[in-house]
């Protein structure tokens, strides 16, 4: 072989082996790639009991339930499914119904996800009421800062826009 071809060669089998090693991260990586699974994905898999993920969506309206010992039961829905989520602890300053919520634990056998963390989501537009009094305090508040973002009342609460 000449110089060319074996240089040829190097750089092919090279791009082979790449290629086969990024297949094999990315196939084991597919299921973490997805940040959060909604509940219509959840029912479409089959997600076996005491596998961990994160699940996402809504709060749904009225499902809300505090028990004893900061056990708190809800439903997290997508618009196709929902699902009954049970946890333990302190809940987010941002969790209330209607709201988007991330939990990240695994389903028990009886099909109710058993979260141990719950993130809540906000849109873009949200900001801390301390954040804002600090704005407005050093003169560098804008109105453009966000509709929603002054719209904080003084409990630390977003008010709902309609």
């Amino acid at each position: 072989m000449t110089r060319k071809q074996r240089r040829l060669t190097m750089i092919v089998g090279s791009l082979v082996v790449l290629g086969i090693a990024a297949g094999l991260v990315l196939n084991a990586l597919r299921d973490s790639i997805v940040f959060f699974s909604t509940p219509m994905m959840v029912s479409e898999k089959h997600i076996q009991p005491g596998q961990r993920f994160r699940l996402g969506g809504l709060v749904q309206t009225g499902s809300l339930v505090r028990g004893e010992n900061l056990a708190v039961t809800f439903k997290v829905s997508d618009g196709s499914a929902t699902l009954p989520v049970a946890y333990t602890g302190i809940l987010p300053d941002l969790f209330r119904e209607g709201q988007g919520v991330v939990a990240e634990g695994a389903l028990d056998s009886s099909g109710v996800f058993q979260a141990d963390t719950v993130l809540a989501k906000h849109d873009e537009t949200y900001m801390p009421k301390e954040v804002a009094d600090a704005l407005k305090k050093q003169g560098h508040w804008k109105d453009d800062y966000g509709a929603r973002a002054g719209a904080v009342e003084a409990s630390g609460k977003q008010e709902v826009s309609q």
